[in-house]
């Protein structure tokens, strides 16, 4: 804000002033303008001064960032904030309280980083129906998926390198299980459906399981795996699901590597947009919460009272989101088992397969094991999830397979 205040003047017409922080361990940074005089401990004080209008949380976690947020709404200032986190959890409370205030809560940093994709939802697509929503949300899993796809590492090893490089947590649980990426489409389902979700209504699994054998099958059967967070619209009922997802090489999201985020959406009338751009670190996420404090000053100066709908409804015309069990999503899948190299044994697995209602669309089996277990690859034409786990669970008991069969979904058409 300091570094580019004379151009934030000139874009709002009168000037932002950073008249305190609350950090428990910040320490004066002169070189940043942060004197002693602008640094508190109580940040419960600093969210009720007279001389602040507009709060900006970046504290993370739930508390105290709860307790500091309502309290700050409810002594009228706005909020801009980047925790998805707690959005997720307790958004509906925190909306509702600003609704009641005629207040702003700003949120673009909190999904895609950098990527403009909270206000574009809210406002650039708002004359649209949304049908589907694709997301590369989590920079440290695309990461981690890149350098399997592309230097062929295994999991660990690429997990390891990330830690290293600082792209992974020292405890990469939140990421590489899916759940912070389940918490953003919470989000990204309440802008697009107008439906309040909460994570556990989230289908959630992580990219542990993906192996270097599963990035080599899917490149030859023409895929990249990604890990995506889906919702789609269907007859009212809303999938929503994060998962490791075979995409077609082709698809634009398959190009998205590194640390980038990226959000596929397709709309009734407009078809398909993508928005892509870095989904994390200091800058992108200072440029998201810059042009919301932007946004709500703006409203500020123009004598505005609410600041509009924060998720682009209002909140009386919210409803809880009714969400299809995911036994009942269909999508084609990609199966692996270790099976013994005898004959009948691939007749065996396509007998039950078969039996539960699941299409067999290609099939490889690659080497001979002499006696012993050789990997054969699947990819089934459009079946019910529930079908497949029944199947899969009986192909697990079969003598000539060992170990647990591994399967990941496929989107072909995105």
């Amino acid at each position: 804000m300091r570094r580019n205040a004379v151009l934030l003047e000139r874009k709002l017409g009168a000037p932002l002033e950073l008249v305190g922080v609350a950090d428990r361990s910040l320490r004066p940074m002169p070189a940043l303008g942060l004197t002693p005089r602008l640094i508190t401990r109580d940040a419960a004080a600093l969210v009720a001064r007279a001389d602040v209008d507009i709060v900006v949380e970046l504290f993370g976690g739930i508390e105290p960032a709860r307790s500091l947020i309502l309290k700050a709404l409810t002594a009228g200032k706005d909020v801009v904030t980047a925790n998805k986190a707690l959005l997720a959890e307790h958004g509906e409370r925190i909306f509702k309280a600003a609704a009641r205030a005629g207040m702003a809560v700003g949120f673009e940093a909190s999904v895609g980083g950098g990527v403009p994709i909270i206000r574009t939802l809210r406002e650039a697509l708002a004359g649209d129906r949304q049908r589907a929503v694709y997301g590369i949300v989590n920079g440290t899993c695309n990461s981690i998926l890149t350098m399997m796809t592309e230097q062929g590492a295994e999991f660990a090893d690429a997990l390891a390198e990330a830690q290293r490089t600082g792209l992974a947590e020292a405890n990469p649980a939140l990421d590489v299980g899916g759940h912070d990426a389940a918490h953003k489409l919470c989000l990204l389902v309440t802008l697009a459906f107008g439906a309040l979700l909460k994570p556990p209504q989230v289908y959630t699994e992580g990219i542990t399981g993906v192996t270097q054998a599963d990035i080599a099958y899917a490149r030859e059967l023409g895929f990249i795996i990604k890990l995506l967070a889906i919702a789609k619209e269907d007859d009212g009922a809303i999938e929503t699901r994060v998962h490791p997802t075979m995409i077609p090489a082709r698809h634009l999201l398959a190009g998205v590597g590194g640390a980038y985020n990226a959000i596929y959406i397709h709309g009734e009338a407009l078809g398909s947009t993508m928005y892509f751009g870095q989904g994390a670190g200091q800058m992108p996420t200072a440029t998201a919460v810059m042009a919301d404090v932007l946004e709500i000053a703006r409203a500020r100066t123009a004598g505005a009272g609410a600041r509009g709908h924060a998720l682009g409804y209002p909140m009386a015309a919210m409803a809880r989101a009714r969400v299809k069990p995911m036994d009942d999503v269909l999508c084609e899948y990609y199966l692996r088992f270790q099976a013994r190299d005898k004959p009948g044994v691939l007749g065996a697995i396509a007998s039950v397969l078969g039996r539960n209602r699941i299409s067999i669309a290609s099939v490889i089996q690659q080497g001979r094991g002499v006696g012993g277990a050789v990997p054969v690859i699947m990819r089934t034409h459009e079946a019910r999830e529930r079908d497949l786990k029944r199947a899969l669970a009986r192909i697990r008991r079969m003598h000539a397979v060992s170990g647990t069969p591994a399967f990941i979904r496929i989107e072909e058409r995105l």
